[in-house]
């Protein structure tokens, strides 16, 4: 995972977007798009999340956002609401 400041330098920044890219078409239309739109308004704390967050196993991270399971963390459980708000229709 990259650290905090490589989160700010553009080559940390392209790594975070390649790695915002999962193995799942499903995972993608929530990823990509947040990383493009939402990331950069995050504040420090939470672009750490995301990036921890990009460590997680595809299916782990597919049953929290299809919400079969809640995350343990409770810094992940807030981030994917943050995320799943974003698509949800008011």
């Amino acid at each position: 995972m990259p650290e905090i400041a490589d989160i700010h330098s553009p080559e940390g920044r392209n790594r975070l977007r390649w790695r915002s890219r999962r193995g799942m078409a499903e995972l993608d239309v929530l990823f990509i798009p947040f990383f493009e739109e939402a990331f950069p308004d995050l504040d420090e704390s939470m672009q750490r999340v995301y990036a921890r967050m990009l460590d997680e196993e595809d299916p782990e991270l597919w049953a929290w956002f299809s919400e079969q399971t809640l995350p343990q963390d409770p810094e992940y459980q807030a981030l994917v609401a943050l995320m799943l708000a974003r698509v949800r229709p008011d």
